[in-house]
């Protein structure tokens, strides 16, 4: 299974028009990355299971409640924000990474798809003066020095299932990094939800907003 019909074999209830927009992410990023290199050339092939997928497992873990505000930091050519904006349309997601040429593509990705409900902005996350109920990323960065840099930026009241925290994408080991949170953050095993052998070291990081220290 390719495309939409490996992401509806894992969320089979998608709508008609979010089985279209994820069957369209595919096309769309091979047009980009003729014009802006933001997928290595041996990924885009693999571009559902390597990076639309990826990025759902954090769905997985959470479903986000409608008017839930959501950031996605360093997010490259538009993941995990893109493909978690298909998937909860009634969400708010602002996509922020320092390299212009990356926010290019996320604006031309998200306004070919109709996305209403993406933002997307070359800044970096220091600058940011908003609060938001999740902070969502794919391992920008050492873990104990992206909480540094997003540790201020939560909104204290929750509305979801879990309360208000960082959702991190992570692969490989990462014990030492993790050291400092080991009883306070949630690990969990992205092989759990998706078999394809791409994610078998793979994890989503849930840290409480309340326990970043």
């Amino acid at each position: 299974m390719i495309g939409a019909e490996l992401i509806a074999n894992y969320f089979p209830e998608l709508t008609k028009e979010q089985k279209e927009l994820f069957g369209g992410l595919g096309e769309l990023y091979r047009e980009w990355n003729e014009k802006i290199n933001v997928i290595s050339r041996k990924d885009i092939d693999s571009l559902y299971i390597h990076h639309v997928l990826h990025s759902l497992a954090i769905a997985k873990v959470l479903s986000f409640e409608k008017g839930t505000h959501i950031m996605d930091v360093g997010t490259g050519g538009g993941f995990p924000g893109i493909p978690l904006a298909i998937l909860f349309p009634d969400s708010h997601f602002y996509l922020v990474d320092s390299i212009g040429k990356k926010i290019k593509v996320v604006r031309g990705v998200a306004e070919a798809l109709g996305l209403e409900n993406v933002k997307a902005e070359q800044i970096r996350v220091e600058q940011v003066k908003e609060k938001f109920d999740f902070i969502v990323s794919r391992a920008v960065t050492a873990f104990p020095a992206f909480v540094g840099l997003v540790k201020n930026k939560f909104n204290t009241e929750s509305r979801n299932e879990l309360a208000n925290g960082l959702l991190y994408l992570k692969g490989g080991d990462f014990e030492e990094e993790l050291k400092a949170y080991q009883q306070a953050v949630k690990i969990y095993n992205i092989p759990d939800f998706f078999k394809e052998e791409f994610f078998e070291t793979k994890k989503v990081i849930y840290l409480d907003r309340s326990k970043l220290k």
